[in-house]
């Protein structure tokens, strides 16, 4: 404890002597022909000697500024640059004291449509529209850093250590390489494995849909996107990185990733085959592939891992070019490989009013599974008006899986055992799908005047040869079904559907969108049972065998209005839908047919209030009805489990939905802190719930029915903030999740109600001195609770305590130590430590880097959840990896046309020039000076 709060005073001590030596400057930038302030404008300290950034702020609604900037002996500029005006410049001899500029004008540019940026005079930040830019040069990391390292330096974006990444309080669903996939959107290969030198702007705006994006629409949702786009000096040329590594338990682990950049051509080639539970391809700096590696901030007992230990293989490239002017093609493939084995444990109380009873199984299985996944975007721009977009996917798949389970079940009240099972098969399967978009957008003259017409559809096909063999004994009734049988599946499911919309503005304020919507679904379940005839499958099961097909034609009318004033953005829309649901099946030698026809409301409402640049408030309303499916409707049994048996209600109801959040905003790059709060509520009627009765054997019998009354709340926030002191960025935060749930349960003709209560606090902090370390502690707390409103069922609840500490020292020189620590505490009888530690040197220019690493050193790793529901609670127990120890050789290889002479990338020369011994202070900012 004595070392701890030594080193917080050290930290506290290093950020107040670093304020002593700095200086407040102050002041308010107007437009100088309408004397207007002009917020977002960017204001910035460059030396005049070479143009170093050394700090930076955005002006607020009123056009103020004030930020601190650390004493400065030589000749600086301040600058204040924004979109569309002329640059202003004014040079100070020193910074030595405090100082109001007072108001600073700026004046319109007159060439704004042809501006020209003199390269190396960009601000750090700059925001256009809805769009804020960051100058990545600018954000200083260490030369052998990732994208992911370079967005954790940007004012507004934090990266948690499963990747996510928020930008101003919403969830980036959307990272794009100069505009393009790079492998899959959701960018986890670009944030890994892109080097953060090439990287010359990073974009931040709304996520759009393609027809939102074509048409100028605001977005519907509240996430947003990522462009990185790459430095021109950087375009042209190749980088890579090739790993391999062994350990002890014959771990092993290899990897390769190829770039080559030519232009507007990109190609990637990339592999990794490992057993060590890394599935995908994700290069941590610290440990690679290593799964788990950095453990999961979550509140999971078992850190994110997968169940059981999985070997993989993965093979996959990645395409983009223009093929001719204004055709923009991007693709990708992948081949992947898996092989899994797992034990699982469950321990599981199923409740009944007259005494509950406990299941205890245990489960073995090995499965494969080999898949090729293909994707195409075609983006073609037909004229100044027209653009067209054509995004199909391919995938086909092939999985094979040996279980073998057993349970037994005891009535809980006298102790007696009533059924137990055991089970074993072999299944083999086969699927393939295709699915397809086409977006086309006619925009006019007209502003906001828009057509649109939009097309999906998806195929998919599967084909499963199964042979199971199981025994169940009833020891009530003192009998038992023995099964020897051979299952074989087919399923077919198409859906496709088209939409065109109109958009006409009938004011400045007001535009109407009017549209039609055609839908149609059709899916297919061909399910042959085949019992065993002197090892011969030939006998057919009638009882379990079933032919069922659902089929939907629906077509929606829809119309809204949006009403835009000011800060205010209001939109109503609605359809309704008629729908044909026709579901037939043929079964014990009878046809049954279940016709209907509904007519489907929808309606939503939505208000956005932006106060400023950094504040945003949005409230949502939505009402809409869901139709049950062709299982849960047509009266026939599924027998397929021998103790459970399942009968769909024909008299079901659609679910009608009504859902309302508010969500509110809010970053500060002045104080860089920010904040978002929301809340959320769904209320349903005629919710779809399963009735279960239970015999003497424990042995089930369930339908479903309508039930009214259910609903779910949550509530919460977070908060975050960021201090830059010459080498020292402090980020810090704390976030807060809150959830309330009203559902039902009906067992044995009884109907009683479970309310279910949870809330989840977090705190972290991250400390990083430039490039010499990192230090990020964090703690989660999670309480679940469930109580029921029948006095003979008791409340079941969960605690779980989470504390985690990440440390990278890159001191000395070349030597890389990373160390990832952490403590669970669950209520489940459960407190163990995970700790995974890595050490790595790089030689040869930096060339190769060689690392030794241990997985869980103290060999206490564990899996074990538990999940509650209105009828049950289970605890489960899964295989997890255990203590290994690898060394793995990496290999890097670039080459860019951008190269200075000796070798050395111009951009990385920059960074290493003038920093004084011990400090970043010369450097440039972002991890040199004071700016962050």
């Amino acid at each position: 404890m004595c070392k701890y709060l030594s080193f917080l005073f050290l930290l506290a001590s290093s950020f107040y002597a670093s304020a002593q030596n700095s200086y407040t400057l102050k002041g308010k930038v107007l437009n100088i022909n309408t004397q207007l302030p002009l917020e977002a404008a960017t204001v910035y300290i460059t030396t005049v000697k070479d143009s170093t950034v050394l700090e930076y702020t955005l002006t607020d609604k009123h056009g103020d500024f004030n930020f601190t900037v650390k004493k400065n002996d030589k000749p600086v500029f301040l600058k204040v640059t924004y979109v569309g005006f002329e640059t202003f410049t004014e040079e100070q001899k020193n910074i030595s004291s405090n100082k109001d500029f007072e108001n600073v004008y700026l004046a319109e540019s007159v060439n704004t449509l042809n501006e020209v940026t003199v390269k190396g005079e960009a601000p750090p930040i700059r925001v256009k529209n809805d769009t804020i830019e960051y100058n990545a040069s600018l954000f200083k990391v260490r030369p052998d850093a990732n994208v992911e390292t370079l967005l954790k330096q940007l004012p507004g974006l934090e990266v948690d250590s499963d990747g996510k990444i928020t930008a101003n309080g919403k969830e980036v669903t959307q990272v794009l390489v100069n505009g393009k996939p790079f492998f899959d959107r959701d960018g986890a290969m670009a944030l890994k494995n892109l080097p953060a030198e090439i990287i010359n702007k990073i974009q931040v705006s709304d996520f759009k849909t393609k027809k939102e994006e074509y048409s100028k629409d605001q977005a519907a949702s509240d996430n947003a996107s990522i462009n990185l786009t790459i430095d021109e000096d950087k375009n042209k040329g190749y980088f890579g990185k090739f790993l391999a590594g062994y350990g002890t338990d014959d771990r092993y682990e290899s990897s390769f990733l190829v770039n080559f950049f030519k232009n507007n051509r990109k190609i990637s080639l990339l592999g990794s085959s490992n057993n060590i539970n890394a599935q995908g391809f994700s290069q941590d700096e610290v440990f690679d592939n290593m799964g788990g590696g950095r453990n999961s901030r979550g509140t999971t007992v078992n850190r994110g891992q997968a169940s059981g230990i999985t070997r993989s293989n993965l093979l996959g490239a990645n395409y983009s070019d223009e093929f001719f002017k204004d055709l923009q093609v991007s693709a990708n493939y992948n081949y992947s490989d898996t092989h899994t084995k797992n034990l699982n444990i469950s321990n599981t109380t199923n409740f009944r009013p007259d005494g509950n009873f406990n299941t205890i199984s245990n489960s073995k299985t090995d499965s494969r599974n080999s898949s090729n996944r293909a994707n195409v975007e075609l983006e073609y721009k037909i004229s100044p008006t027209m653009r067209l977009f054509v995004a199909p996917k391919f995938n086909t798949s092939t999985s094979e899986s040996n279980p073998e389970s057993n349970s037994s079940t005891t009535n809980l009240e006298d102790n007696t055992l009533t059924n137990d099972a055991f089970s074993r098969s072999i299944n083999k399967s086969e699927s393939k799908s295709f699915s397809n978009s086409i977006n086309f957008n006619k925009s006019f003259e007209k502003k906001a005047r828009n057509l649109s017409f939009v097309f999906n559809n998806s195929n998919n096909n599967s084909d499963s040869d199964n042979f199971s063999e199981s025994r169940t004994r009833f020891f009530v009734t003192n009998d038992s079904i023995i099964r020897n049988q051979n299952i074989k599946n087919k399923s077919i499911s198409d859906s496709y559907s088209a939409e065109i919309e109109y958009t006409e503005p009938v004011t400045d304020s007001i535009r109407f969108k009017i549209g039609v919507e055609y839908n149609f679904q059709n899916n297919i379940n061909d399910n042959k049972t085949f019992d065993d005839n002197n090892g011969n499958y030939t006998d057919l099961n009638d009882a379990q065998t079933t032919y069922m097909t659902s089929k939907q034609n629906s077509i929606a009318s829809k119309a809204g209005i949006r009403f835009e004033k000011n800060k205010f953005t209001f939109d109503i829309n609605s359809s309704t839908s008629i729908v044909q649901y026709d579901n037939h099946s043929f079964y014990l030698g009878q046809g049954i047919d279940l016709n209907k026809k509904y007519v489907l409301p929808y309606g939503s409402a939505q208000i956005r209030y932006r106060a400023d640049r950094s504040k945003f408030l949005t409230a949502r309303y939505n009402y809409n009805q869901s139709l049950p499916s062709a299982s849960q409707l047509l009266p026939i049994e599924n027998v397929s489990n021998p103790l459970n048996t399942i009968t769909g209600n024909p008299d079901l109801n659609p679910t009608e939905t009504h859902s309302a959040n508010i969500n509110y905003r809010n970053f500060d790059f002045r104080t860089r802190s920010g904040y978002n709060l929301y809340f959320n509520s769904n209320f349903n009627n005629n919710d779809v719930i399963s009735t279960t009765t239970f015999d003497a054997n424990n042995r089930r019998e369930t339908s479903y029915q309508n039930i009214s009354g259910t609903y779910s709340l949550s509530a919460g926030g977070n908060w975050s903030k960021s201090i830059k002191q010459e080498a020292n960025l402090l980020r810090y935060g704390l976030a807060m999740n809150i959830n309330y749930s009203f559902t039902k349960g009906f067992t044995d003709g009884v109907l009683y109600g479970a309310k279910a209560s949870g809330i989840s606090p977090r705190i972290y902090l991250n400390y990083d001195y430039g490039e010499f370390f990192t230090i990020a502690p964090s703690y989660n707390f999670s309480y679940n609770e469930t109580t029921y409103d029948i006095s003979s069922l008791n409340a079941r609840s969960n605690v779980v305590h989470r504390l985690n500490l990440q440390t990278t020292s890159y001191w000395p020189t070349n030597w890389i130590w990373g160390n990832d620590f952490g403590y669970t505490y669950n209520s489940i009888n459960q407190s163990f430590y995970l700790w995974n530690t890595s050490l790595s040197y790089t030689f040869l220019n930096k060339a190769f880097m060689a690392k030794i690493k241990v997985y869980d050193l103290l060999n206490q790793n564990q899996s074990i959840t538990r999940s509650i529901s209105t009828t049950s609670v289970s605890d489960n127990e899964n295989t997890v990896l255990k203590r290994y120890a690898m060394f793995s050789l990496t290999y890097n290889i670039k080459n860019f046309a951008g190269k200075a002479p000796g070798g050395r990338n111009r951009m990385e020369g920059m960074d290493r020039g003038n920093r004084p011994p011990g400090g970043f202070g010369g450097g440039r900012p972002g991890g040199g000076g004071p700016m962050d």
